[in-house]
Formats: C-alpha cells, structure tokens, sequence
C-alpha cells in the first residue's frame, strides 16, 4: 500500500473519531444521569418545535412535594429512586406523543401533541402520587402538577406555556398538596 495515501487519509480518520467523541458527549449532556430523561437544554429546542407543529400540545409542568424531606429522612439514595420513579412515571404518560425532562432538583416538565392521547391529567398525578419502594419502605410520594394548553396561548411560544403552567402549579400547591391546575 502507497503511504503517501495512507497519510492523507489518517488526518480524515483522526476528524472524524473525533466528531463521533464529539456527538456522543452532546447527546450525554443533554440526558439527566440519574433519570435519562432530556435535560432543559435537550427538552428546550425540541419541545419548541413541538408547540410550533402542534395545535393540540400540552404543557406539563411536575414538582415533587417535600422531597427534601425524603432525602433529610431516608437519605439521598432514596431521593434518587423517588427520582427516577418520577421520571418513569412522567415518560410513561407521554407514551410516544411526548417527550419528558428533568429541569433540575425535583423539577420535571412535559410536552404531548395531543392531550386525548393521554390517560389525562387526572391519571397522571395519580401516577406520581404512587408510594415509591426503597429497602422494603414504601416511600410516600406526592406532586403538584400545572399545564397549559397551547390553545389557550395567544402566541404558541414555549416560553409562555411554561410560565403559564408554573404559575397553575403554584396555584395547585396553593390548594394543598396533591394537586392539578
């Protein structure tokens, strides 16, 4: 074989073992370790263009209830399967006509194209209320959870629909735990 041409060609081989480095650590930053769900900046760009396409998209947003006092109480491994427990909960509801993210701490969010392909928002929350199961403990679990209907936006801007459904979530926590708005 001619060395010249395999000279030439390992500078091509060494770019492109890097590129490959180079995706498989975007695709890994933009999935939450713990959850494997999105990331905030994964779920972002995606559920933009979700909202964008979609006239019928619904957007979730999910905080767990007093999960600090899981953690203070049974320690952060139990933390973590509440976690994880969520975000399997959460991607379950989706199904295939949503995507799922952990924003961070015990924050998730939700984008579905079409509400009615849901069990719906009553299911959902009765989901995450599930005890979780750690070292024979059942572990209790609540969530308040608020949503927007893209339809009741003006402009079908993501970032309203988050705001919108921040603020049915507070106002979910406001009428107690365990709640939906």
């Amino acid at each position: 074989m001619d060395t010249h041409i395999v000279a030439a060609g390992l500078p091509a081989l060494g770019w492109a073992l890097h590129g490959g480095v180079l995706l498989r650590r975007l695709a890994t930053a933009r999935r939450d370790p713990l959850t494997s769900l999105h990331t905030r900046a994964g779920w972002t760009a995606r559920a933009e263009h979700l909202m964008a396409k979609h006239p019928g998209a619904v957007v979730v947003l999910v905080d767990l209830d007093d999960f600090k006092a899981i953690n203070d109480t049974h320690g952060h491994a139990a933390g973590d399967m509440v976690l994880a427990a969520t975000a399997r909960r959460l991607s379950t509801w989706c199904g295939r006509h949503g995507i799922a993210a952990r924003l961070g701490g015990d924050e998730f969010a939700a984008i579905v194209t079409d509400h009615g392909r849901t069990p719906g928002l009553h299911a959902l929350r009765t989901m995450l209320d599930q005890p979780v199961t750690h070292h024979g403990l059942a572990l209790p679990v609540s969530a308040s959870v608020g949503h927007c209907h893209r339809a009741d936006l003006l402009a079908p801007a993501l970032t309203d629909a988050l705001s919108a459904a921040d603020s049915a979530m507070y106002a979910a926590k406001g009428h107690g735990r365990r709640n939906t708005r």
